[in-house]
């Protein structure tokens, strides 16, 4: 049975400073409003699973008829009554306190927001709660299915070398990255590896998982790991192109350091649920070389994993 204290430890009650963080992060806040702003149509009805402060909210709102907008966590649905009233077209947010993993809406939607994301869909219950969307809606209404926000996601591995060193005091641990900042500490040793991709329209994955190989391109340490998510908001077709959102990059720092060097081949491997903590991947995770010095020619061909 799920206790509080796990759901808190599972990341489903984002502390409320937090929020400032992801208020003040404006690659962030711009990618969603530009891709509310294509995907929300003029009278629209939208749903947001999970609505924090109600910002998202409130970009729909500048075009839709109406949002429901739904939170469990009281302290939060209080700060949205509060900041909505002060917004324009907060009016229109209709803001439903209750547990979204089980909340269907009265009717039918066209779009629904859903941003309980963590880097490798770590954590947050991003995949479950879409996934348990999906399936009541489907029961009760049918098809279609309303556009997803994100509309999908495409995850990728890479070898680095990580200095853990900080202020002369030496500390393997999970780390995170800005990632679209110049990470000083960090030594990229191969071009990232794609292990994911599905949309959230389609099977979403209960698992994050991959079985294969990388080859180094640079010599040096391998001693942590970079995971890569990047998120689609939305999906222009007319324009040919996405937008797109990346969670911080996470190092996950190996158990053992190796001496690699370019044209070396290394295995990985690792299988966690989704939405399960750090711990899941780092239990899982299994790094080694299998050839060394092998030719540049030959490099294998990363697998894509299967939706299971």
């Amino acid at each position: 049975m799920t206790t509080q204290i796990d759901q808190l430890v599972l990341g489903q009650f984002i502390p409320m400073h937090y929020h400032f963080n992801m208020l003040n992060d404006t690659v962030r806040m711009q990618g969603f409003k530009a891709a509310l702003q294509h995907v929300v149509h003029p009278n629209a009805k939208v749903l947001e699973l999970g609505g924090g402060t109600g910002v998202l909210s409130i970009f729909a709102a500048q075009q839709a008829a109406h949002v429901r907008y739904v939170e469990q966590n009281p302290e939060l649905v209080e700060t949205a009554r509060r900041i909505l009233r002060q917004n324009a077209n907060g009016n229109k947010v209709e803001i439903i306190q209750a547990d979204a993993s089980q909340y269907l809406p009265p009717e039918p939607v066209d779009v629904v927001i859903c941003e309980m994301l963590h880097v490798g869909l770590l954590r947050e219950k991003q995949a479950s709660m879409i996934r348990g969307f999906k399936r009541r809606y489907l029961e009760k209404f049918g098809g279609p299915l309303p556009i997803f926000v994100p509309e999908a996601c495409i995850q990728a591995i890479q070898p680095v070398q990580q200095d853990f060193n900080y202020e002369g005091f030496y500390a393997p641990i999970i780390a995170f990255q800005n990632p679209v900042a110049i990470q000083e500490k960090t030594q990229d040793l191969s071009d990232p590896a794609v292990f994911q991709i599905f949309s959230y329209e389609d099977a979403i994955p209960q698992t994050c998982s991959w079985d294969g190989s990388i080859q180094i391109s640079t010599d040096g340490q391998l001693n942590a790991l970079r995971l890569i998510t990047k998120n689609i908001l939305a999906v222009i077709l007319e324009e040919q192109r996405t937008i797109d959102w990346f969670n911080q990059y996470l190092i996950v720092p190996l158990d053992e350091p190796m001496q690699v060097h370019a044209g070396d081949e290394v295995a990985i491997s690792f299988n966690y649920p989704t939405g399960a903590n750090f711990d899941a991947l780092t239990r899982s995770l299994d790094v080694s070389i299998v050839n060394v010095n092998g030719s540049r020619d030959d490099i294998l061909q990363p697998k894509i994993a299967v939706c299971q």
